[in-house]
């Protein structure tokens, strides 16, 4: 009788040793923040999500263990096993890990190991999987792109500069990428080899398999476009807008006893309740057994741009129920036309409803959110990504919402409070159709799908993110957004996204 053999364990080594000075900080750049977390936070979660992933460890720069260690435990990393002091080389950091990977090991015992830099926070599960899978035929992986652009050779000729001496054939040029996956055994042997020639020197470990081990063969994953290293200033701000511009998928949804379970005895207040998506979140929280307020200017007399009436609104459903766990803004106006056309009125109105009232609700709900460790759920537009014209009110107020959504993220993440906001593609609401009257059958999204999936994102964990609500998913009625190539072919087609 066969025995199954079983799968060796697979680790990711977040390689983190780098000081900044390249993009021009006082400290490492995997700490900086991007899109509201620490570029290194980005990277351990995708990992950390990554169901052929079975524990991380982190090599950090000298001096900022610490500093690590909070953001994993204020994240809740579960894989992330060890965070050790990286050496003052590459070289040095990779033989670091080998030997931390190497301890406890049984004789003969073998595991697998993703080498990835911690400034890489845009790798996709894609090819986290890949890299894993070819580890099942190979003993080294490497990633890397097709060469956009013509590669030169050049020789210096004392003050004159640099020549051309060569133009290789850009068809067989790749560019590299991490992760670089091994089997355990396979980089320690490299490595050992290596150490026996004192010129050696790296800046990756899959050219120390190609150097030291030559009968190695080194597979090659695909790898993307979006899986961008943050090493220049520049890098900085494009990694900023590709977060912005990938929407995260959306939670699963759940039965229905996980819903009553979840929302019976909450407390949702929703501003903009008195219709579309807004009047079908109250109408779902309240159906799960939550106690639900739904205000509105057309209802209960509740305008959001007035401070005054958003606190009154907010103290009364606390004084009621004795807590706040969720408060909701759908309430918006759509005003299109020429800016040089617009009156001051209209001008005031589209910025106290769209952009001031979000900031006062957020800041009178945030003593109730403190308490109950609940949400702040706001809402964006797709126009967000590209204003267009005679639009310029409108998607300048949404694009406010992603910055507010994550600004406000990071400022109340000590105190667990959650705040994200919502993109949805064209839907079919009230204040649509006043503007564009009826439109084709089948369209646009219903609200009642938005709905649905605002109530997955107020009962998940996620902080800080946009997620795109998409019309592509017949079982859903919105589709779960899957990477960065449908969020930047989302922004050339949004025509009258609202």
């Amino acid at each position: 009788m066969s025995q199954s053999i079983a799968k060796p364990r697979t680790t990711a080594v977040i390689l983190a040793g780098g000081t900044g000075q390249r993009v021009g900080l006082s400290i490492p750049k995997q700490l900086l923040k991007i899109a509201g977390k620490a570029v290194i936070e980005h990277t351990l979660t995708t990992f950390e999500n990554a169901d052929s992933i079975d524990d991380i460890i982190v090599l950090m720069a000298p001096g900022y263990v610490p500093d690590i260690e909070k953001i994993v435990a204020k994240a809740g990393l579960k894989k992330v096993t060890r965070v050790i002091e990286g050496g003052s080389t590459r070289n040095e950091t990779t033989e670091r890990a080998i030997s931390a990977l190497g301890e406890g090991l049984a004789e003969g015992e073998d595991r697998n190991v993703l080498f990835h830099d911690a400034v890489r926070p845009l790798l996709s599960q894609r090819v986290i999987d890949d890299c894993v899978s070819a580890l099942e035929r190979y003993q080294a992986v490497d990633v890397a792109i097709p060469s956009a652009d013509t590669i030169i050779v050049t020789r210096t000729h004392g003050d004159d500069g640099e020549f051309i001496t060569e133009i290789p054939d850009r068809a067989r040029l790749r560019r590299g990428q991490t992760p670089q996956a091994f089997k355990l055994s396979t980089i320690r042997r490299a490595y050992e080899v290596a150490a026996g020639d004192p010129n050696f020197q790296a800046t990756d470990d899959c050219s120390v398999v190609l150097k030291y081990l030559p009968d190695v063969p080194i597979h090659v994953v695909a790898g993307d476009e979006y899986n961008m290293k943050v090493t220049q200033p520049v890098d900085v701000f494009i990694a900023d807008k590709l977060f912005q511009l990938a929407s995260t998928a959306t939670p699963e949804q759940m039965g229905e006893a996980a819903y009553r379970e979840l929302l019976t005895g909450r407390t949702v207040v929703v501003f903009g309740g008195s219709y579309g998506i807004g009047k079908d979140i109250c109408e779902l929280a309240e159906s799960y057994g939550a106690t639900v307020y739904a205000l509105g200017r057309s209802t209960t007399g509740t305008h959001v741009e007035n401070p005054e009436e958003v606190d009154d609104a907010l103290s009364k459903a606390y004084a009621e129920t004795g807590r706040i766990d969720y408060v909701v803004n759908t309430a918006g106006v759509l005003r299109i036309g020429k800016l040089a056309e617009t009156d001051n009125a209209t001008i005031e109105e589209a910025l106290k409803v769209n952009y001031l009232a979000p900031v006062q609700i957020a800041r009178s709900a945030y003593k109730y959110l403190a308490e109950s460790k609940g949400q702040l759920l706001l809402y964006t537009s797709s126009s967000y990504t590209r204003g267009r014209a005679e639009y310029s009110l409108y998607s300048s107020t949404k694009a406010a919402m992603v910055n507010l959504t994550q600004a406000l993220a990071d400022e109340w993440a000590g105190e667990a409070v959650r705040v994200n906001c919502v993109n949805p593609e064209r839907t079919a609401t009230p204040m649509r159709t006043k503007a564009f009257g009826q439109e084709p059958a089948g369209s646009l999204l219903s609200s009642e799908a938005v709905a649905r999936t605002s109530l997955d994102v107020l009962l998940s964990e996620l902080t800080g993110h946009v997620i795109d609500v998409r019309q592509q998913d017949p079982t859903a009625g919105a589709a779960r957004a899957s990477g960065f190539e449908q969020a930047l072919a989302s922004v050339l087609d949004r025509q009258d996204g609202v």
